[in-house]
């Protein structure tokens, strides 16, 4: 169980603290010592723990200064954008297991589609998962139904809902690992909840090894949020859309998300001329290794064999595909790119680079961007190594929709 000082950290009586110290201007020492005066030790790190962890939080949930962290359960929680298009795939209204439930992130959306209940074995995670229950179950009403147990996994018990999401410890043993085999509850266990109940969801990190006996049963889905691609889940049963194919999905800040569907083992071509456009393929699309499949859908090329860049004469836009219009390529030679910078009165620039021994930062200080910054915001320098060479292409971004 939490002890004494976890359960008074959730309680009303730390409310004032955690108020005083969310509106403190000092430094954290500063914070500390006056709470310490008033508080026992461990409490005031507990307050002035729990106030770091909601100013980070606030990225990731719309109600942070009102809920409760752990330093490794916001690390690992699901964001609420990405929990609530997850969510959208279970039944409503009708009961979910949520195991390993961490601090609440999918849990949170779960239990605003329907009867959820979260399940961790760890003590404190648990409580701070029923507390974020509480203050959702304020915000929500009688939408909102999710509770929370500290307990382990158990198998047997996922008969009793409609369906299940998990997601298990990559830690067990202290680092972090990518075998499946390796996670807490181990393949086994999982294997074991599928058969009792098909119809299960498993979060896992976006290069975690599938168990080959999923590949045929399970939709593989990357999801990406603004250009990073966060986790992989394997969608089982009438949860999974597309059985024994790979989905790569990004989804925006206001909740609305594109996605592309196809086989991983395609083949991408390669063209020595480089087109009008270049092209960057979301992370979700490399990470589900679906490039062979974007190349196909828009008939486009890699610059190189083995190249993440695309290249094309036709333009387009797509959240999963970002887009340039190729303005000029020059052998990349800092010289010659300073020189086209200051011709031009360029006064920003993005720089790009994938697989290239070069410093971006350093290039950024060495470039003499001089101009009208806001007006060149869109203008980018990507290298691009084109055989045994590496090419300095300068691009306008072609706006996705």
């Amino acid at each position: 169980m939490a002890d004494d000082d976890e359960r008074w950290l959730i309680g009303p009586d730390a409310e004032p603290y955690l108020q005083e110290a969310a509106a403190a201007t000092g430094d954290e020492l500063a914070v500390i010592t006056r709470l310490r005066k008033l508080l026992t030790a461990e409490r005031a790190r507990l307050i002035v723990e729990q106030t770091t962890l909601r100013k980070r939080a606030r990225t990731k949930f719309a109600y942070a200064d009102r809920m409760f962290f752990t330093p490794l359960g916001l690390e690992q929680a699901t964001d609420e954008v990405t929990a609530n298009y997850k969510a959208a795939r279970f039944p409503a209204r009708q009961p979910v297991v949520d195991f390993c439930c961490g601090i609440g992130g999918d849990l949170l959306s779960l239990g605003q589609r329907g009867p959820t209940v979260g399940i961790d074995r760890a003590p404190i995670a648990a409580l701070r998962a029923a507390a974020n229950c509480q203050v959702h179950g304020s915000i929500y009403g009688e939408k909102f139904l999710a509770t929370v147990e500290a307990s382990d996994v158990v198998p047997e018990r996922v008969v009793e809902f409609a369906a299940w999401h998990i997601d298990p410890d990559r830690r067990p043993a202290g680092r972090r690992t990518t075998r499946t085999d390796l996670h807490e509850p181990s393949t086994e266990t999982l294997d074991e909840l599928l058969d009792a109940n098909p119809r299960g969801a498993i979060k896992l990190a976006p290069a975690a090894d599938l168990p080959i006996s999923w590949s045929e049963r399970c939709e593989a889905e990357w999801i990406s949020r603004r250009g990073e691609c966060k986790q992989l889940v394997a969608w089982f049963g009438e949860l999974a859309q597309r059985p024994g194919e790979r989905r790569a999905t990004a989804v925006a800040d206001d909740g609305t998300f594109r996605t592309f569907v196809g086989r991983g083992d395609l083949f991408v071509p390669s063209v020595e001329r480089l087109g009008p456009y270049l092209f960057e393929p979301d992370a979700a699309v490399l990470a589900a290794e679906l490039t062979g499949a974007i190349t196909q859908q828009y008939q486009i090329a890699a610059v190189h064999p083995g190249s993440v860049y695309l290249t094309g004469d036709a333009p387009f836009t797509d959240a999963l595909v970002h887009s340039w219009e190729v303005l000029e390529e020059m052998p990349f030679d800092l010289r010659r790119v300073r020189s086209w910078l200051t011709e031009r009165g360029v006064g920003s620039i993005e720089l790009k680079k994938r697989g290239i021994d070069v410093d971006l930062e350093k290039l950024r200080r060495d470039l003499p961007l001089t101009g009208n910054a806001a007006s060149d915001a869109s203008v980018g320098l990507i290298l691009v190594r084109r055989g045994d060479r590496v090419s300095a292409v300068f691009a306008r971004r072609v706006v996705d929709l």
